[in-house]
C-alpha cells in the first residue's frame, strides 16, 4: 500500500483528465473557481470533501464498541468502527458492512446520529456520517483493518483517533472523550 502522502499527493495534485487523459490546467471555471481543467473536453476536476461512516455501537451495560486502528492514519489509536463510502452503497449500507468488516458483527442501524465536516490527512477533507446501530449477530473479533476490537466502559475510554469520533461520542452519550 502506498504512505499516506503519495496518496495524498496524488489525490491532491491530479495532472491528467479523468475523461480523456488531457493535462490539466489550474484556471477559473464559470463561478470564478480555481479548478483543474482539461482544455482538450471540457472536464472539471472538482475536488471534493471524501465521504465516510462512523459507526457508535452501545452493548447491554452501556459499553461502547472501539476499533485499535491497524493501519494509518493513526495506526494504534483507538476509534469507532469506521470507513470511506462505497460508491455501489448507501450510507447505511455501507455502515452495516464496515462493522462486519472491522468488527465481526452483524448490525442494523438504529438511527442517524449527526454529521461531521473535518480535516483528514490523505483528501484533506472528510464527511463523516455517525450512525447508532444495534448487534443482530456475529463474534466479535478484529477484522482486517483493526488489531483489536472491544467494549469500553463510556467513564474509562481511551484516546480517540479522529475529531469526528469523538463527536458522535458525545452527541450520543454525551460524554466529551479526549
Amino acid at each position: 500500500m502506498k504512505d499516506i502522502k503519495t496518496v495524498r499527493d496524488l489525490y491532491l495534485n491530479a495532472n491528467y483528465c479523468q475523461s480523456c487523459g488531457g493535462k490539466l490546467e489550474l484556471k477559473d471555471d464559470r463561478e470564478g473557481k480555481l479548478r483543474a481543467i482539461c482544455p482538450t473536453c471540457g472536464f472539471i476536476l472538482y475536488k471534493n470533501p471524501i465521504p465516510a461512516v462512523a459507526i457508535l455501537v452501545l452493548n447491554d451495560q452501556q459499553q461502547i464498541l472501539l476499533i485499535k486502528r491497524l493501519m494509518e492514519p493513526r495506526a494504534g489509536m483507538w476509534a469507532l468502527p469506521s470507513g470511506y463510502i462505497e460508491i455501489n452503497m448507501s450510507p447505511e449500507e455501507n455502515a452495516i458492512a464496515e462493522m462486519k468488516e472491522e468488527t465481526g458483527l452483524d448490525g442494523v442501524v438504529d438511527h442517524f446520529i449527526d454529521w461531521y465536516y473535518g480535516y483528514s490527512p490523505i483528501y484533506l477533507r472528510t464527511l463523516s456520517i455517525g450512525f447508532k446501530m444495534n448487534v443482530t449477530g456475529g463474534k466479535l473479533q478484529a477484522g482486517d483493518d483493526a488489531d483489536d476490537a472491544k467494549f469500553f466502559t463510556l467513564d474509562k475510554l481511551p484516546p480517540i483517533a479522529f475529531d469526528a469520533h469523538r463527536h458522535f461520542i458525545q452527541k450520543e452519550t454525551g460524554i466529551i472523550s479526549s
